[in-house]
């Protein structure tokens, strides 16, 4: 299946290049042109405008987004919005906001375009694993791009979640639950490592001991693991938590709907502190962001020894 990508940073690259190992073939665009080159060796086609990209898609085309959410990703629709026919189908793979999507979804209906929103997850692991993949939107047009989830994400990795926004919606909590998870892990290696058996604690180890049967096994521990053989005791890197917006929108939803979410909010509080103290349990959590999204650590500050 031929499909446009806009977006070539950490998730739309390895996505796109997913996508051309299943066989499909991707014209691509991104602002800086140097991805899109680099792309092009390994199979897509370049283009240097979103005028050429959509004029190198055939009718009907899918276009999908991968930019940061809010503006750059309302700039990217517009912009090829206006470029595109009846029948077209754009898709926002990106971490939008679920009332974005809804907005979207209307607006380019009137035009005749259908909208899907994709949350998505797998980080800067996906290319080799899959991604994990939650649609909403119009259940027709949710089937005509099946291909392309199917490719992208494991076996069973894929889920059409409901009408316009319901796909970012399940993210959205999925990323709120994220945090209360990470903030868990990192609580309890503080605890280990303020006892009075610190000095003989081998972290990776416990970590791996602890994904052999143990209730807490996951992927975040395998991924603590890798973070502490990596630096045993995280002293490289600050306790700075940087928040994508996700968890805040999660709270929000909380108190929007009185629900009560104490873990997560917690640990969306957590991280607001992060960013004045270097707590061992904070750089856990920077170190776990940057071992499954490629996310940026902040460098120690002089001074601000572990």
């Amino acid at each position: 299946m031929q499909v446009g990508m806009i977006g070539l940073g950490r998730m739309g690259m390895n996505m796109a290049l997913r996508l051309i190992k299943g066989g499909h073939a991707v014209v691509a665009y991104n602002r800086s042109p140097e991805k899109t080159k680099s792309l092009a060796k390994k199979g897509a086609v370049a283009t240097y405008s979103m005028e050429e990209l959509v004029r190198r898609l055939k009718t009907p085309r899918r276009i999908w987004i991968m930019l940061p959410a809010g503006k750059a990703t309302d700039d990217a629709i517009e912009q090829v919005a206006l470029l595109l026919n009846k029948g077209d189908i754009i898709i926002d793979g990106g971490n939008s906001l679920y009332k974005d999507d809804i907005r979207r979804a209307e607006a380019l209906a009137q035009l005749g375009i259908g909208y899907l929103d994709a949350g998505v997850s797998g980080g800067i692991w996906g290319l080799n694993n899959g991604y994990c993949l939650m649609i909403g939107g119009a259940e027709k047009l949710y089937k005509k791009v099946l291909p392309l989830i199917r490719t992208l994400a494991p076996k069973n990795g894929y889920l059409f979640c409901g009408p316009a926004g319901a796909g970012h919606f399940v993210k959205m909590i999925h990323n709120g639950i994220e945090y209360g998870m990470m903030s868990a892990i990192g609580e309890g290696f503080a605890l280990l490592d303020a006892s009075p058996y610190a000095g003989s604690f081998d972290y990776a180890a416990i970590s791996r001991l602890w994904n052999q049967g143990s209730v807490v096994r996951s992927w975040l521990m395998e991924l603590a693991e890798r973070a502490f053989i990596a630096d045993p005791r995280l002293s490289a890197i600050s306790g700075h938590v940087d928040d994508s917006g996700e968890g805040r929108w999660t709270v929000q939803q909380a108190i929007d709907t009185a629900v009560p979410v104490p873990v997560i909010a917690a640990a969306l509080f957590q991280r607001f502190a992060s960013r004045t103290d270097n707590a061992f349990s904070d750089r856990l959590t920077a170190a776990l962001r940057k071992e499954f999204g490629g996310h940026a650590t902040h460098a120690l500050k002089a001074g601000k020894q572990p």
